[in-house]
Order: C-alpha cells, then structure tokens, then sequence
C-alpha cells in the first residue's frame, strides 16, 4: 500500500502543499482513481479547470494524465474561475469534473474539488479516494482517454450576461486579490451594465498585494479604501478561485454573506413563497428571523460547499449560503453551484432598483456580533478539541444546544460557536449578541466554558 498523508484528504476537498504531501505523483494517481470512477459509473468525461497558483499547470497536466490513463476522456478547459468549471460539467452534459484550485488557501496551497455523476465528493467518498489510491485500486491499460481543449467562457460569459437585467447603469469596484477572476470579472461586470474600476486583476499566484479571502476584514482594507475615493457606489470582492463573495458598502461597512443572503432571500420568496432557504451553522440568528418574516423556511447545515450543496440537492431549496461567502443560487435562473460572480451580479441587479445601494445594504437587519475567528491548534487536534466540547459541554440557560457541526449555543439574545474547520487546523469560533451587553456576557460564558476544556487556550476575543 501507498503512503499517503492522510490530512491531504480534507472533508470535502484535496488540500495541501504543492510540491511537499500535494505532489504531481499523488495528483496523477488521484486521476487515475477518477477516471476509473467515471468508467464504473458511465460518465463519458471529465471537465477539468485550473486557477491562476503557480503549482497548478503542472498539477493539472499530472491530473489529466492520470484521468485520460484510466481510459476516462477529458474536457479540459483551461486557467478558468472554478465557477466556470461547475458550469463546464453542466453545459456538456458531464455532471462530472476537477477544478485544480487552493482557493482562498496560502500561495504554495493547492488542491483538488471534484464532482461525478452529479454529485459534488465529500466525507467518506473522498476517503475512497485515499483507500483506493493507498491500494493502487483503479484501471490502466484499457486504451488512453482522449484530451480535448474546450471553451466553457464562452457560454459561461453569455448565460450570466442574458440572464442579469439590471435597471439603471451602476458603478462598481472589484477587488479580485489577484487570483483568476480578474480580467474574466471585469468584462463580465461591464457587459451586463456597469462601469468597473479594478484593484488587483492581474492574475497572480503570489497574491503580491493582499490574500484572496474575502472573509477576513483585513483582505477588504484596500477596497475599503479605494471605495471612499472613488465615484463607484459599491465594492465587491473574490477569494482566489471565484466561488466566493465579498461586499462592501460605499462608506466602509462590511456587509458579510450572511446579511447577503437577506437581499436574496426576499428576492427569490416573492417567486417561490414557502421554500426552504439553506443556511450555515455560522450564519446571523437575523437571517433565520429575516426568512420567516419573508415566507420562508430557515433550515440549518454544516458549514462546507460540499455539505451545504449535498443539503441543497436534497431539499431542491432556490437559495442557499454559507458565512464563509458560498452563494447558490438554484432557482430556475441558475443551475445550483456556489459562484461568486454570479452572486455580485445578482446583486447588483438587485441594487440597481434604488438610487442608493448602500441605504440598501445598511437597512438589513443586524446584531453585535465578532467576524470568524480562529484558534490555531496542530494538525488534528483541532477536531478533538471540538469532539470534547460537543461531549462535555452544556448550557442549563440555552434556548438550544446544535451539534450537526462544533457546537452551536443559542440564547434568547445571541449565540456561540465553536467548530473545527475542514480545511485548516483551527478552531473557527463566531459570536453575536443582540445587545453589546449581551455579546460580552456571552463572550464570558462560552469562553469559560472552552478553557474547562482546555485551560491554556488562547482565546481571539
């Protein structure tokens, strides 16, 4: 059997170092094991796509080749935002396909975010995919599949641009962190009716000016700023791969995915009163009020665009989201994958009904609350820090105690939470309290309660 390391097999994804534990070897005979999937599942090919980082052409020439050495054809269709790959697997009828991405991970990162049949790979079948590359498990000898360059742009380009009717011309800012979504963002941007200004478009797998997370404060700094100076009415920014979503207003407010996904809430329950609206485990108590008061139905998940996806098949829900910025949108206009291209320019459809987007965006319900936190610990021992907390903590005062991901504690006035991310090995911690007065006693309580667990933990607030 193979020595693999085991944490490169993430909950729903393939992460790790380029070139250290993500070499090109492991990245080929994960191909292999794929093509072979695809073989024993009748899928015809698999899309494969790319991002800007600089281990990933070479990456994803060893990800072809093992695919197309399983006797699995391949449509590869380049360096693309991995929302064009999603859409790929769509438009050529594959439901099957391999973006080669870090996402919003560190530069020397890269990975793996795979679909077959349909169905996004998460949890155990990502596991699979470790036993069955540990135990050399796949087909080879059957015939080379055949590799054939695809354009998915294109259509791509053209489904938002026919589908995005925005009622007044707007000004907008893009941030893209020099990750893929750049010069593809601002045509796409200009298209559909604005007038773009932007900030690091230049594909750049150093990401020379800031990290490409959207999700951390310190990321939209620059944005912030330039907004200010600026005549654009409104600042969207991209993690390194396209499927997320950041915003901020003209005068420096964040407006988090969360509050977001208010706009687009009641949005699409005026054309589907009733439906299910899919939210994550770190997401705003306002959202879960917002939804109802909106005819919908507020229903919980895991944190994770896999988990997240799997629950939006399930459901067959328009809308779902996660806090970290993962929007999709599954409402008859668009075909149910997170895309943080189309999600700016849904919203900006949105906005362009009022004269003053930031009024807009500032009228959405809010609360005190913190941004995602972390508490680094080493590889793994994050997940048991939050394996104890689910067993051994309990609030006689909580309203409710969630435990489908960390622990989720609600009171009356706020929450806590304490969950351990599937990508990097911290502790993600979210805290929000209707009141000031609320957000400090329930910082003092449920960080009481963490240093039960450990006493010399390190607490980020």
């Amino acid at each position: 059997m193979k020595k693999l390391d085991p944490s490169l097999f993430k909950a729903y994804d393939i992460r790790g170092v380029a070139g250290d534990n993500l070499t090109t070897e492991v990245v080929e005979q994960v191909g292999l094991v794929l093509g072979t999937l695809a073989f024993e599942q009748g899928v015809p090919a698999l899309c494969v796509g790319r991002d800007g980082r600089l281990s990933s052409p070479e990456l994803a020439e060893a990800l072809i080749r093992g695919i197309a050495g399983a006797g699995t054809d391949v449509y590869d269709i380049g360096m693309e935002p991995t929302p064009v790959l999603y859409f790929a697997t769509h438009y050529f009828k594959t439901g099957s396909g391999v973006a080669v991405t870090g996402s919003h991970n560190p530069s020397r990162d890269n990975g793996l975010k795979m679909m077959m049949g349909g169905r996004t790979l998460f949890g155990a079948m990502i596991q699979d995919i470790r036993r069955r590359v540990e135990q050399e498990d796949w087909r080879r000898g059957c015939g080379k599949g055949r590799v054939e360059r695809k354009d998915a742009e294109t259509p791509y380009f053209e489904k938002i641009v026919g589908d995005i009717s925005l009622c007044r011309p707007m000004k907008v800012m893009l941030d893209t962190g020099n990750g893929v979504t750049g010069p593809l963002a601002m045509r796409l941007y200009r298209k559909i009716g604005c007038s773009v200004t932007g900030l690091f478009t230049e594909i750049d797998g150093h990401f020379p000016h800031h990290h490409p997370d959207p999700s951390k404060p310190a990321n939209l700094q620059d944005l912030i700023a330039e907004l200010r100076n600026s005549d654009a009415e409104v600042g969207l920014a991209f993690d390194g791969d396209g499927d997320r979503l950041g915003v901020v207003t003209k005068d420096g407010e964040i407006i988090y995915p969360d509050r977001q996904m208010m706009l687009f809430s009641e949005d699409i329950l005026k054309k589907h009163p009733g439906s299910q609206i899919i939210y994550d485990v770190k997401c705003t108590r306002r959202l879960v009020d917002w939804i109802r008061e909106h005819g919908g139905r507020p229903v919980i998940s895991r944190t994770g665009h896999s988990f997240v996806k799997a629950r939006l098949h399930e459901t067959n829900a328009p809308l779902a989201g996660e806090m970290s910025g993962h929007l999709f949108f599954n409402d008859g206009r668009w075909p149910g994958f997170d895309d943080g291209l189309y999600a700016g320019a849904r919203l900006l459809e949105i906005l362009s009904r009022s004269s003053n987007p930031s009024a807009v965006l500032h009228a959405l319900p809010t609360a005190q609350n913190t941004p995602e936190l972390q508490i680094p610990m080493a590889e793994g021992e994050n997940k048991k820090f939050v394996q104890r907390i689910q067993e051994e903590l309990h609030f006689p005062d909580a309203v409710d105690e969630i435990r489908i991901d960390g622990l989720r504690v609600e009171w009356k006035d706020g929450f806590a939470l304490a969950r351990a991310s599937n990508t990097t090995p911290v502790v993600v911690v979210r805290l929000e309290g209707d009141t000031v007065q609320a957000l400090d006693r329930i910082k003092k309580v449920f960080g009481e309660a963490l240093r039960r667990i450990s006493p010399d933990i390190k607490l980020p607030f």
